[in-house]
């Protein structure tokens, strides 16, 4: 809920939610709409509707295994309305599509809270401003006239929208989270994948209303075969996460690290694991209860994955306890990130629901045994049990504290 977000959150949101309905209003007196435009708008909002229900279950469970900004496949008809319908009608159809989703698949589900769907339509409103100042008062049908240069306008316009959404997704992680990571503001080959098929969708969507307008029901079929493949990857992707802290659980870990083992052996290149384990964290439990435990549990996980690279892995081995496979490092590599996680840990605030109300817990403080492949080892289980040796010299002599242990006889 947003009294537990942090405090920049609220004006933020609220100032975006307000330029949004402001440039919607803005739009409406400003421009005059035909009842052409008014016929298309209506047939966009019905086939939106009809393809949210016919998919509302399948939209319900992407929502609950999302662990990222969630793609939207209801942009084929926000962009269709970009390039079909003055900036007043294209704001108007955003606004009634989201608040279609969020009635009738969003508004019961864990983890969606009002203020974040808000902004994220309100996002999705400016995204439509923006596309409509590019794509023009001609819209499809004028780029089509105008042939090559016309095509550029159209890409151009997608660029534009996507380009205002994403900034504004990022602005939201950024004042969440505090942090920001690259690959998470650009999205991986499959989601930038599924963005792009959802525009050339909108594209042949407005094309069709233009054109051939008893064709448009048609492109249910596709879209709603997307939408189920798309939720087979990400049951696929869920069933490696551990739920509770977003990283790798314990045999996705197991199975990247002996991949990353066998690729080092056979390169002859070496790697760094870490074993981490939060000292006392017993006591966050007792004191503030389980589920700000979990909260803790979460931000920890956060901190250490802000602290490795794209393509190290992170994993939760169980309870307050983490492990972290570092590529083609050397000892003082291993070393440098391992100390830097250990300081990102303990200057974390973790704003949590407690017994009392909201709190911050500070003051956390983790141990780290380092091993070195080959060094320590060259199966996994000798590794870890170098890494787990490493960890317990470091909780017996004083805790928060790095050590590293070359190898185990």
């Amino acid at each position: 809920m947003i009294l537990s977000a942090p405090r920049v959150v609220l004006p933020a949101f609220a100032g975006l939610e307000t330029l949004a309905l402001g440039l919607t209003a803005f739009a409406w007196i400003t421009s005059t709409v035909t009842a052409t435009e008014l016929a298309q708008f209506a047939g966009l909002l019905v086939v939106a509707v009809l393809q949210a229900e016919l998919s509302r279950t399948v939209e319900r469970i992407r929502c609950a295994c999302a662990k990222a900004p969630h793609i939207n496949l209801a942009t084929v008809w926000t962009f269709a309305g970009v390039l079909l319908l003055p900036a007043s009608l294209a704001a108007s159809l955003a606004i009634a599509v989201y608040l279609h989703l969020w009635i009738r698949v969003w508004r019961t589900l864990p983890g969606r809270p009002t203020y974040r769907i808000a902004y994220g339509g309100s996002a999705i409103v400016l995204a439509c401003v923006a596309g409509s100042a590019v794509i023009g008062p001609g819209g499809i049908e004028g780029a089509v006239r105008a042939g090559i240069r016309g095509s550029l306008v159209i890409v151009e316009t997608a660029l534009v929208f996507t380009l205002v959404n994403v900034l504004l997704v990022a602005l939201a992680v950024y004042l969440h989270a505090g942090r920001l990571s690259i690959r998470r503001l650009v999205g991986g080959r499959e989601g930038n994948a599924l963005e792009g098929a959802t525009l050339v969708l909108g594209v042949c969507a407005a094309l069709g209303v233009t054109y051939v307008p008893v064709l448009v029901p048609f492109l249910l079929f596709p879209l709603l075969t997307l939408h189920r493949g798309v939720l087979v990857r990400q049951l696929e992707i869920a069933a490696r996460i551990d739920v509770k802290t977003g990283v790798l659980n314990a045999g996705a870990w197991h199975d990247q690290t002996e991949r990353a083992l066998t690729s080092a052996a056979r390169d002859r290149t070496g790697f760094g694991l870490l074993m981490l384990d939060l000292d006392h964290f017993k006591g966050v439990n007792d004191i503030y209860g389980h589920l700000a435990g979990d909260v803790v549990l979460k931000a920890v996980a956060t901190a250490i994955t802000g602290e490795v690279r794209e393509y190290d892995a992170v994993g939760r081995f169980g309870g307050e306890e983490f492990v972290v496979l570092l590529l083609g490092v050397d000892e003082h590599e291993v070393l440098v990130i391992a100390e830097r996680i250990r300081q990102a840990i303990a200057r974390l605030e973790v704003d949590v629901v407690a017994r009392d109300g909201v709190t911050a817990v500070s003051g956390l403080s983790a141990s780290i045994g380092v091993a070195l492949y080959p060094d320590a080892g060259t199966v996994l289980e000798r590794l870890l049990y170098a890494a787990d040796t490493a960890l317990y010299q470091a909780k017996n002599t004083g805790r928060n504290k790095v050590v590293s242990i070359a190898a185990v006889s």
